[in-house]
């Protein structure tokens, strides 16, 4: 119980950074879809090349984050040999990729359908490169139990990233008409340009932060050592590059499905939009894995905990679950965020939200590849659940757009979750909950079903109805698993009276 007591504070401190910084995150939704409307798609430019950035951070990382928490704690190990190592082997690629990305910028922008934009390019494979590198030091933090510097650090970034952005897209216009000379060099239809000039600017900011952990320490490369790091992180990028096009991988290919490359842009724009809602799912995600990847390798060196990976399991699922109906039974209200020439897109949230539920399902599956040093599984799983993804949405998205995408990630995620469990059950069984489990997708779904279907007109009063559906399943929970007596404060509270 202390562990997981652990684990809660930790991912209670990775969890507000995570969630206030995809909240100040969706400020900028509102602030794009607003300078940028649905029907001239710079919004799907942002979106395709985001999504594009998602996958090469994952290529420039190959696996070495979670190579770094394996082997910093192996028995016997030193763990600054292994953040030296790993550290001088990332960037190194990492400058590698640099040159040779500005050394091939044309011809990489005319492929990728950037030909009259190739700065956008170039910027953002600036932005990639540094982010990768800054993988291993926010890696060092985590492995030292530095949440509070690791959340600090993330929040700064998206900070600055907001303020520029508000600078170049809100402040910039309305400078230009009354100081024009001042303001020669600023162009107002360079609306995305900005957006990514600012992410570089934020990127480079975060360098000055890691001063202490990029000193104080001998910087060895250990070839031997990095030799089985590779050897196990390998699988990992398969895994990662297989995971991330699970994600991005209907949004990297747009362009190439649709004849017109203005109608897909224009898709994507929306599509993109309107998954941004559905976002709390990878809110909880991120915040569970920043503090359950070190938890779990740590654990690892105790002995067999898998009664307490069970019980990890099931409250990511239960809470993941209220997550989805909060977002759901609230969309009156969070559909705001978007212009109302973007709502068409928000039949998508609830697929996309499963999805991401599946895909924390998978992630928390995983570790029994990780722990037996296994991780080839991770690889044939993910590249399954790619080819399922990557195959619906070659069949189906030029006849049905964006919500073929949503349909075919949540089929590809339903795939991969799948074979994990019952593979997993084989290798390293951990007798999961499922009739808890069960019991809380099927109260939830009933709920949803109420929530969504039972006619209310007067939107006041379908959001008060829903709001008594979150507290009864929010009273289920408490009342079966998350017993008030066993919170500290209430259980004090209680005492006294």
């Amino acid at each position: 119980m202390a562990g997981l007591k652990s684990l809660a504070k930790d991912t209670a401190i990775y969890g507000v950074s995570s969630i206030v910084g995809r909240f100040l995150n969706y400020l900028l939704v509102p602030l794009y879809v607003a300078v940028m409307p649905a029907s001239g798609g710079e919004y799907g430019v942002v979106t395709n090349m985001y999504a594009i950035i998602a996958l090469l951070l994952v290529l420039l990382t190959y696996g070495m984050e979670t190579g770094f928490f394996r082997f910093a704690n192996e028995k016997g190990g030193d763990p600054m040999k292994v953040y030296s190592s790993i550290l001088i082997s990332v960037g190194s690629t990492s400058l590698l990729f640099i040159f040779l990305s500005l050394l091939f910028l044309q011809p990489i922008a005319n492929f990728m359908g950037y030909r009259e934009h190739p700065e956008y390019l170039g910027i953002m494979l600036l932005v990639v490169a540094i982010d990768a590198f800054l993988t291993i030091p926010f890696a060092f933090l985590r492995f030292k139990k530095r949440p509070i510097k690791f959340a600090a650090i993330k929040l700064f970034n998206i900070l600055i990233s907001i303020l520029l952005n508000l600078f170049f897209l809100v402040a910039c216009p309305w400078l230009s008409q009354r100081f024009p000379d001042l303001f020669t060099w600023y162009n107002p239809e360079y609306r995305a340009g900005y957006a990514f000039i600012a992410n570089l600017i934020a990127s480079v900011s975060q360098l000055i932060f890691f001063v202490p952990e990029l000193r104080g320490f001998r910087y060895v490369y250990d070839s031997a050592l990095m030799k089985r790091i590779f050897r196990y992180s390998f699988p990992m990028l398969i895994l990662g590059i297989a995971g991330i096009l699970n994600q991005t991988v209907d949004k990297i290919i747009y362009p190439f499905l649709f004849h017109n490359e203005a109608e897909a842009h224009i898709q994507l724009g929306i599509y993109g939009a309107a998954s941004k809602i559905a976002m709390i799912m990878a809110m909880c995600l991120q915040a569970f894995r920043y503090a359950y990847e070190p938890f779990v390798f740590g654990k690892s060196k105790e002995g067999d905990n898998r009664v307490m990976y069970a019980q990890a399991m099931k409250y990511f699922i239960l809470f993941t679950l209220l997550g989805f109906l909060g977002v759901m039974f609230y969309l009156d209200i969070l559909k705001y965020i978007l212009k109302p020439d973007y709502w068409i897109g928000l039949r998508v949230v609830p697929i996309v939200m499963a999805a991401e539920m599946l895909m924390g399902v998978y992630f928390n599956l995983s570790f029994w590849y990780k722990l037996i040093d296994e991780t080839r599984w991770g690889a044939y799983f993910s590249g399954i659940g790619c080819v399922v993804i990557i195959a619906l949405n070659i069949l189906f998205v030029p006849t049905y757009g964006y919500m073929a995408s949503a349909w075919a990630g949540l089929a590809g995620y339903t795939t991969v979750t799948l074979l994990s469990y019952f593979i997993g059950q084989k290798k390293y069984p951990i007798a999961y909950d499922l009739k808890s489990i069960g019991k809380y997708v099927a109260l939830a779904a009933v709920l949803y079903i109420a929530g969504e279907y039972i006619p209310i007109g007067h939107v006041v009063l379908r959001l008060l109805f829903r709001t008594v559906l979150l507290l009864l399943f929010l009273a289920y929970i408490v009342r079966n698993d998350l017993p008030l007596q066993h919170i500290p404060y209430v259980n004090r509270f209680m005492k006294k009276k």
